[in-house]
């Protein structure tokens, strides 16, 4: 299937319920060797501009989720791509069991509170400033994304003077509790999350079968 709109984009997402945004272990497992080279990086809308539409029409979430690189998960499949994720922790229990730093709830209870936050309002909110703040942002906000506790909802762009959008989008960050509730994020915590995995790898196991279950784990965890 050739990728030339965002549309594309969320068939082939919910097609395998999983899309990473670059290439990876699996071959032809990617947005990048799915969307014609000329849709990169030009004047016309690409794959850069199609994720913000993707996130937004709520068929799939997007998030750095594999090796802490970008791609979409169907909601199909997210539930069971949270459970193993989060080993069936909530970040509150994870937290308490001093499984994630106290930078990691900063920002995750930033989030959690104000239900979705732009990436430079969520830094200024955080203390992540430039004279003398707390570091790595980057690192904190990626790790919470791999968990499946944080994901991107939008991208919001700067306007001209003549109402065209210019530059990179900067990300709104959510989570996935708050765009589609707590039942949906979480209903499969019944299921061990080694069982999670298991059916995650069972399935693209059927979509890619000519490669290891070795290759494919490794791009679910």
């Amino acid at each position: 299937m050739t990728i030339r709109c965002a549309e594309d984009m969320i068939l082939l997402t919910e097609k395998w319920g999983f899309l990473p945004l670059f290439r990876n272990k699996i071959p032809g497992f990617s947005v990048e060797e799915h969307t014609p080279a000329e849709l990169w990086f030009t004047d016309i809308d690409g794959p850069w501009e199609w994720k913000g539409p993707c996130a937004r029409s709520q068929r799939c979430l997007y998030g750095k989720f594999f090796g802490g690189r970008a791609g979409f998960v169907s909601t199909e499949w997210f539930a069971d791509f949270a459970n193993y994720r989060r080993d069936g922790f909530d970040f509150d229990s994870r937290y308490d069991c001093g499984m994630a730093s106290h930078k990691d709830m900063n920002i995750y209870g930033t989030v959690d509170r104000y239900g979705t936050l732009l990436s430079k309002k969520l830094k200024s909110l955080c203390g992540f400033t430039k004279a003398g703040g707390e570091k790595g942002f980057d690192g904190a906000i990626t790790r919470l994304q791999m968990q499946t506790y944080i994901c991107i909802a939008d991208f919001e762009y700067m306007v001209d003077k003549y109402g065209r959008q210019y530059g990179w989008g900067v990300a709104r960050y959510s989570t996935p509790e708050n765009l589609f509730g707590y039942e949906f994020a979480t209903s499969a915590y019944s299921r061990e999350p080694k069982d999670s995995m298991q059916k995650i790898a069972d399935h693209l196991k059927k979509v890619f079968p000519d490669v290891s279950e070795r290759n494919i784990i490794g791009i679910i965890k």
